[in-house]
């Protein structure tokens, strides 16, 4: 399994050649000028994502339309290991896919190991839309994935497939979970009316125990809004997002007044205050993406190494490298 170190080398060389790599931290609260329509996404794979919602955008269409526009393009890119077609399996060789969704009116959507169906998201938002229920699991999600349209698609690579089995090879299949290549896409957008929107998505962590499910597809964990206040998303450990409703509690302080960075900052704090007397310590990160009513934004991670992309009329398309704790 890849260790803490390779994690972090990946996170920050992966944005390398996507687009203007900003060697600079998360600006500060007078540099994250108060501007909407804004885009901001987790990771360099974030770049093309911000490009196509704000295309979208650009086009009229809503910001719910746009933000599920968004994240289809690292679900469809099988060099995004972490999200969609192309993303690493679990133990069992399995490609299993999370996502959720949601709008300015809080309605939300979310499907949790989704199976051979290449756009998870696409699917939360008909579970939104067309359903009275928040989230589908498993064959549940896929039988009505396919009632609705959606094909039936092989999501191993080849390459993921090879991968796979050159972990086998080393593997004792101890119950523990390789984050090394763990990178989902988390897209907040407000639009040119001042409503937020949300959109989460990933293949989940690599090697994961067959019937695993993270933070992303959880409302309050992975992603959470609220239209009065802002937005925030989660991408790391998702065990130790779900603990903290991580994306909900940085919401809420956005509530009491805190910046996006201070309130990102201080579920990072919580986080790593609980966890770091733990096993999990020497590989954890976690990070928070989060955008206030005013479109003010941050990024901040227990870890170094933690991108995220941002897009907006003056800004097309910038990656930045988030402040961190250690």
């Amino acid at each position: 399994m890849n260790n803490r170190r390779n994690f972090i080398k990946k996170s920050i060389l992966g944005g390398v050649g996507a687009t203007t790599l900003l060697n600079c931290e998360t600006p500060k609260k007078s540099e994250t000028k108060a501007t909407y329509p804004r885009i901001i996404s987790t990771w360099n794979h974030g770049v093309p994502a911000n490009q196509e919602a704000w295309k979208h955008l650009m086009e009229g269409q809503s910001g719910l339309s746009a933000v599920e526009a968004g994240v289809k393009i690292p679900e469809a890119d099988p060099k995004v290991r972490s999200v969609g077609y192309g993303g690493y399996p679990d133990r069992e060789g399995i490609v299993t896919l999370d996502a959720c969704i949601m709008d300015k009116n809080n309605n939300c959507g979310s499907v949790s190991f989704l199976q051979n169906i290449k756009h998870p998201i696409s699917v939360a938002k008909l579970v939104m839309e067309e359903t009275p229920h928040i989230m589908l699991s498993g064959k549940g999600a896929f039988d009505f994935a396919i009632s609705k349209g959606f094909k039936k698609e092989n999501l191993l690579t080849e390459a993921s497939k090879q991968d796979w089995i050159n972990w086998k090879k080393k593997s004792k299949y101890k119950p523990v979970i390789n984050l090394g290549n763990h990178d989902t896409i988390s897209m907040l957008l407000i639009d040119d009316n001042g409503d937020l929107f949300g959109a989460c998505t990933t293949s989940g962590a690599a090697w994961k125990m067959h019937g695993r499910v993270g933070d992303s597809p959880i409302i309050g964990a992975g992603l959470f809004l609220d239209n009065e206040i802002g937005a925030a998303a989660a991408t790391g450990l998702g065990e130790a997002v779900i603990r903290t409703s991580g994306s909900a509690m940085v919401v809420e302080l956005m509530r009491q007044g805190h910046s996006p960075l201070e309130a990102c900052k201080k579920i990072v704090d919580r986080i790593s205050k609980i966890h770091k007397s733990g096993p999990e310590w020497e590989y954890l990160q976690v990070g928070f993406i989060a955008m206030n009513k005013k479109g003010e934004y941050a990024g901040y991670s227990l870890r170094k190494g933690f991108n995220y992309a941002i897009c907006d009329s003056s800004k097309q398309n910038l990656l930045l490298d988030a402040k961190h704790a250690i």
